[in-house]
């Protein structure tokens, strides 16, 4: 008679054994959420947007023929006249900084033509079904912009140099200027694609940005000190952007007088009220 069946084992099972070398490599990485995953989504776009020039260099080509007039023509007559007061400071100096900071605008200002155009080709509308925040697409394409005008702002600092301007050599100083270039352009990039989600059409936002370009540019203190300003004038150019943009640029550049705790403060805070107005408008954009 063959023995009974043994019994069950009832002592508690060994623990598993833990995730092993080959496991690890096999399970996918956590994805990034939250607001960890908005500077690799801003710092991608502005990749995308930077990989263009690659194709097409001719804007910074030609974008550098203007400044050039400026200095050459503008800034070497007012230079001999010395119509305008600067403080002691040659004008073609004074011009310099000025001529970065609208050189900068002009190919920021125009940037909303592109978003547009991305619009009529069905790209905007598969960037918008991605897990990317708008304000990461918007800040992506404004400091692209930023980057672009960084670009420029070197051209007319080697054109300013050779026309004998004496600009500071201090790499902290020069740092600073980049952040300013930067954060002007991201504002101005903004503003025009806020308008291109406002008037929705190319023609339209060439109207405009045509329209606001020079009253911009001259409302500032980039030609001429805001003292000499009349009152009216003084105080529109207290509310540009450009005017802050400028002063601290001259500041670096030159070793003048320059509020710059102000300065980068109020490019700081337009570069991010752009972004949130622009981001706000993308979906009226896509539709």
């Amino acid at each position: 008679m063959s023995g009974a069946p043994a019994a069950p084992h009832t002592g508690s099972a060994e623990p598993a054994a833990g995730p092993g070398p080959l496991d690890l490599l096999l399970v996918p990485p956590r994805a990034r959420t939250g607001w960890r995953v908005v500077p690799a989504r801003v710092l991608a776009m502005c990749v995308v947007e930077l990989q263009k020039l690659r194709h097409d260099r001719t804007e910074l080509y030609t974008r550098a023929v203007q400044p050039a007039l400026w200095l050459l023509v503008f800034g070497e007559t007012f230079t001999r006249i010395k119509a305008i007061p600067t403080g002691g400071v040659p004008y073609i100096d004074y011009l310099a900084p000025g001529i970065i900071a609208q050189s900068a605008m002009f190919i920021a200002i125009f940037y909303g033509i592109m978003i547009i155009w991305e619009r009529d080709a069905g790209i905007l509308t598969k960037l918008l079904v991605t897990p990317t925040p708008r304000a990461a697409l918007i800040a992506g394409k404004a400091f692209a912009a930023g980057v672009k005008a960084l670009i420029q702002a070197v051209v007319v600092i080697v054109i300013a140099a050779l026309l004998g301007v004496a600009l500071t050599g201090n790499p902290l100083r020069l740092l600073g200027v980049a952040v300013a270039v930067v954060l002007g352009s991201a504002f101005f990039s903004c503003l025009s694609m806020t308008i291109a989600g406002i008037v929705l059409t190319r023609d339209r936002l060439m109207g405009i940005g045509q329209a606001i370009t020079m009253p911009l540019f001259f409302a500032s203190n980039a030609l001429y000190p805001v003292a000499i300003m009349p009152g009216w004038l003084q105080t529109v150019s207290r509310i540009n952007p450009l005017s802050y943009q400028v002063d601290a640029l001259r500041g670096l550049l030159l070793g003048s007088h320059a509020h710059l705790a102000l300065d980068y403060a109020v490019l700081v805070a337009a570069a991010a009220a752009g972004i949130a107005a622009a981001a706000s408008l993308l979906g009226r954009l896509a539709r």
